[in-house]
């Protein structure tokens, strides 16, 4: 392994303005803890309660997602893992972004919804998601890129942004983008 150049990397995060960042596999308790780290960190940052519930909620919704995710594959721990990012913009918004692998067919189910969400407003979006919850849920149901999606694309303040690099294996790297 090459050294890490801990100031370097520092200061790419420092330039970036990337106020918390995680790489690995992901769990429930990981998930609370970081969880509870960002909470501090937007207190402390002076966060608009809103704006700080908001990104909190973008966190929890893609972590949880991935995590569902890799545990309804049945994928071992290394394959379950997560990056996550969290940082502000040069308007001085925040930035949750968030990848990991999937199979390719469902990267490209999740990129397709991702465009249909892009060109709506906040009204169609509200209206979208009262849709949603109206449809009727079974256990058996495929889940995914439906009720959680729009709230984050509801909570964001200009259209997601969704990127899939195709891996060998029939596998992707998805990557989802929602500016606070």
């Amino acid at each position: 392994m090459e050294p890490l150049d801990l100031f370097d990397m520092r200061e790419r995060y420092n330039r970036q303005q990337i106020m918390l960042c995680f790489n690995g596999p992901i769990s429930r308790s990981l998930i609370e803890e970081i969880g509870n780290a960002l909470r501090n960190y937007l207190e402390a940052d002076h966060a608009h309660p809103s704006a700080a519930m908001d990104v909190f909620g973008v966190y929890i919704e893609m972590t949880q997602n991935i995590r569902h995710y890799a545990r309804l594959k049945g994928w071992p721990e290394q394959e379950a893992a997560a990056t996550v990012v969290i940082a502000r913009d040069p308007q001085g918004r925040y930035v949750v972004s968030a990848g990991n692998l999937v199979e390719q067919a469902d990267g490209e189910v999740l990129l397709a919804k991702i465009d249909e969400l892009a060109p709506l407003d906040k009204s169609q979006l509200k209206a979208m998601y009262k849709e949603q919850l109206r449809k009727p849920r079974t256990d058996d149901a495929a889940s995914g890129a439906g009720l959680g999606l729009i709230d984050i694309a509801r909570k964001a303040s200009e259209p997601l942004v969704g990127t899939l690099r195709q891996l060998p294996d029939e596998r992707g790297f998805i990557s989802l983008r929602a500016v606070i």
